[in-house]
């Protein structure tokens, strides 16, 4: 069963149980791009606004309390994950991101309708822009919106990298005793402990969650209240001082209203620059997977200075190998955002005079990038951290066969006679320690104390 619903270009037939109207089903056929639907926290930010405007605009007297109520259980109902199947619009759109707001209008609207005992479709009691709208743009309620749903999702991946960084930390003191040779340029350099690596790692990690928190700023001032340009036509004076810390009452985050509303509604950089700081993340991610992959090469022909946990078959013709693919995944995430953030780049320079039209596709691009770095993480550090086993006697194997621990004796017989040694046991495969002893340069006692492996991994110089 249909009803009939018009619009400035015409009537159309509408499912009569739909809560979305003729706007939202319009965007759904003109945009058939990606076939996804909008990020849930997206939608959530959206009702938060919509809620915060009919509060608002009730508590300066232009809304009913008749009419705000039912608009503001409408909101609820969508905060609470409800109704979040009426919201049909494809999330890379065009129109700057009308398609959506109007999903929003035509979706509270047509639930506050039915909260006050009228049909859907008849928009008599509370209509999608007289109402829900009221106030308001698209160019103002999408753009905050996105900071809403950023920040939202920018905590969410905090909290994930916050659980990986514990892992590391946990792993960085199990392997605190296990020596291994380090490696610059892939080259064997001097001695380092398992634990330093891993915790190199979560220092990594620490650092990104500090940007990212550093990034939420980047996205605190809304441009509620400037409307269409940010000159305010349509908002009531005191609806534009009140609406901003309305929004940050309802959210909790310390939203402020910008300080030059223009400058807020024409230009979104805020939004490369938080793009970049993921990217930052992502890259410094897939460079632990890169080591990660790495240390745990072989098992016979690599490194195998650790064992990743053993996940899946790693070959359908190779019978018993088994491949690192949850760094893999890491790896291909963190690709994703690095390609994200060129297109976040591209978007944010195409703007024009008073408005940027490539909101949708950067939101698509900036939650798809927070939403699925949140989730590599999570099972890098479930399917992969916290299960990794140092190989011990491989470590201290690479250890001793290494020429890299000359470098300690350079204090004590000078840099040429250590370059010397190690071009000799290279040369003649003869351990760098039987070479010192044998051409006289230093007794077994001293030798044994400048080698202690745990000493070279801590700043001094061994003493004779």
């Amino acid at each position: 069963m249909y009803r009939f619903e018009e619009d400035s270009i015409g009537k159309r037939e509408i499912p009569v149980d739909a809560y979305y109207g003729v706007q939202s089903l319009r965007a759904k056929e003109n945009f058939p791009i990606t076939g996804r639907k909008l990020n849930p926290e997206f939608i959530r930010a959206m009702a938060y606004v919509k809620k915060a405007c009919a509060i608002t605009n009730c508590k300066v007297g232009l809304m009913s309390e008749e009419v705000k109520d039912a608009i503001c259980t409408a909101c609820d109902e969508i905060l609470e994950g409800k109704l979040h199947n009426e919201f049909i619009v494809d999330p890379i759109q065009g129109g700057a991101g009308t398609s959506m707001n109007m999903n929003a209008n035509e979706v509270i609207a047509n639930r506050a309708t039915e909260i006050l005992g009228g049909k859907k479709g008849s928009y008599k009691l509370v209509h999608p822009n007289d109402h829900v709208n009221f106030g308001q743009s698209t160019n103002d309620v999408i753009p905050s919106s996105g900071k809403i749903a950023t920040i939202e999702l920018i905590s969410q991946l905090q909290k994930e990298l916050k659980s990986l960084k514990k892992a590391l930390d946990m792993k960085s003191e199990e392997f605190s005793q296990v020596i291994k040779m380090g490696r610059t340029q892939m080259q064997d350099a001097v001695p380092i402990t398992l634990g330093q690596e891993f915790h190199a790692y979560s220092s990594a990690v620490e650092r990104a969650i500090l940007r990212l928190e550093g990034a939420k700023r980047n996205v605190s001032e809304l441009n509620m209240g400037g409307t269409a340009i940010g000159t305010g036509i349509n908002a009531d004076a005191k609806y534009f001082r009140k609406i901003v810390p309305e929004i940050a009452h309802l959210t909790g985050y310390p939203f402020v209203q910008c300080e030059d509303m223009i400058d807020g509604t024409q230009n979104i950089d805020c939004f490369l620059a938080v793009s970049g700081t993921i990217k930052s993340c992502a890259m410094a991610l897939s460079k632990i997977a890169n080591d990660l992959r790495l240390l745990s090469s072989g098992p016979r022909t690599g490194f195998c200075e650790i064992v990743l946990p053993a996940k899946q078959n790693g070959s359908s013709i190779m019978p018993g190998k088994v491949n690192p693919v949850i760094p893999e995944v890491l790896n291909q995430a963190c690709f994703k955002v690095a390609g994200n953030d060129v297109t976040i780049a591209m978007a944010v320079e195409a703007g024009q005079l008073e408005l940027n039209a490539f909101e949708p596709v950067i939101f698509d691009c900036l939650f798809e990038s927070l939403s699925m770095l949140k989730n590599a993480v999570k099972t890098f550090k479930d399917n992969c951290i916290k299960g990794i086993v140092a190989n011990e006697d491989v470590c201290l194997d690479h250890l001793h066969s290494s020429v890299g621990i000359a470098t300690a004796l350079c204090p004590h017989i000078g840099y040429k006679k250590a370059a010397y040694i190690a071009k000799k046991s290279l040369k003649e495969r003869i351990p760098v320690k039987e070479l010192v002893l044998s051409e006289g340069l230093m007794t077994e006692a001293e030798l044994k104390h400048v080698l202690d492996a745990d000493s070279m991994t801590k700043p001094g110089i061994a003493k004779k």
